[in-house]
């Protein structure tokens, strides 16, 4: 890699915002009492029920997004149940049969745009109770979605209206994966505010890692009597950290003064910048990104330059074209778009 290569690989490529750091070494010295029972993470929790309107719902921190969704599906689910998920969803593709490991069948469901809608859930389980033989199948025992979602679009208010109605109407548990949630609260396209997900899901995460923090994500359950004994089922799968103060302190600092809500405007806003140039050089975008993924068609006689200068993620691939991920983050820099769209400008899609 040369000094000026370009890193829009992925979205925890960088360490932390530095008001996370500088908090962290403030109180690195002072004593606390392990487990997430210390002052700042008590703090935490509190600062998270009240951004989202939610003063009897549980918090509970996590070190990652896959830990994370293996914990929560594993306790929501019972032996013979699965969890129903868009086919593009993360933990369908990009976890490695985590969910499988712990005993439970990841059950795909086609998906537009990398969303999963309520007629696409009503469907699937009315087919499944019609069949006579259903009782030889593993059953739907709730339902898994990401906001934003895989691709980068994001739900509407209607569509989780609609998701959330027909969960309840069928008492499958609805869990969010908010692993982005930052760069979907900063969108000027997103109408779903942190209450909004408190008030139509059982469960969601607050995504950390790839949202300004070292690590860690935090679980917001709105229906505790789902989850009753969450604490010792994080316990069981080694997803309590004795100085659980590492990340209360670094969620305090989020959601002091609505940090949460802003960081990731910058991230979002240079992805419009990108876009905007790749499609005045010539380049076909797989849709309009409204967060900070862009989905784009690289040529193929273009890989190559572009694999020397730029790092991104490769998505599909195709007989003249490959489709490519390049992501911004909340530390993405305007030289850094800057750069990019003048590589761009450079080697146009068409010349």
């Amino acid at each position: 890699m040369t000094e000026d290569y370009l890193y829009f690989g992925s979205d925890y490529l960088e360490g932390a915002h530095e008001r996370v750091l500088e908090r962290l070494i403030e109180v690195n010295r002072q004593p606390a009492a392990g487990y997430g029972s210390d002052s700042h993470s008590e703090r935490a929790y509190d600062l998270i029920r009240q951004a989202c309107d939610c003063p009897h719902a549980t918090v509970h921190f996590f070190v990652g997004g896959t830990q994370t969704n293996a914990t929560v599906i594993r306790a929501l689910l019972r032996p013979y149940q699965g969890v129903l998920a868009p086919n593009t969803g993360h933990i369908n593709v990009h976890e490695a049969g985590a969910i499988e490991l712990g005993g439970h069948k990841v059950l795909p469901l086609p998906s537009h745009e990398g969303k999963l809608t309520a007629q696409a859930v009503e469907d699937w389980v009315t087919t499944f109770y019609a069949d006579a033989n259903h009782v030889h199948s593993v059953y739907p025992g709730m339902v898994y979605v990401s906001q934003p979602t895989e691709l980068g679009t994001l739900y509407s208010l209607a569509e989780l209206e609609a998701l959330s109605a027909v969960c309840r109407w069928h008492q499958l548990p609805l869990f969010i994966d908010g692993a982005r949630l930052a760069y979907a609260l900063a969108s000027p396209s997103n109408d779903v505010s942190l209450a909004d997900l408190a008030r139509l899901t059982d469960v969601f995460y607050i995504g950390g890692t790839k949202c300004g923090t070292l690590l860690g994500e935090a679980v917001v359950i709105s229906n505790p009597s789902l989850l009753p004994h969450f604490f010792t089922v994080m316990k069981q799968g080694g997803a309590v950290l004795a100085k659980g103060r590492v990340l209360g302190v670094q969620f305090e600092v989020m959601f002091e003064d609505g940090f949460y809500q802003v960081i990731g405007r910058e991230a979002v806003a240079a992805t419009q910048a990108i876009q905007d140039c790749l499609v005045a050089n010539g380049y076909e975008l797989v849709d309009r990104s409204v967060t900070n993924q862009v989905f784009v068609r690289l040529p193929k006689v273009l890989v190559p330059i572009w694999s020397d200068k730029v790092q991104y993620a490769t998505w599909e691939l195709a007989e003249d074209y490959v489709v490519v991920r390049l992501t911004t983050a909340w530390s993405t820099r305007p030289e850094q778009v800057t750069d990019l769209c003048d590589f761009i400008a450079q080697h146009p899609a068409q010349s």
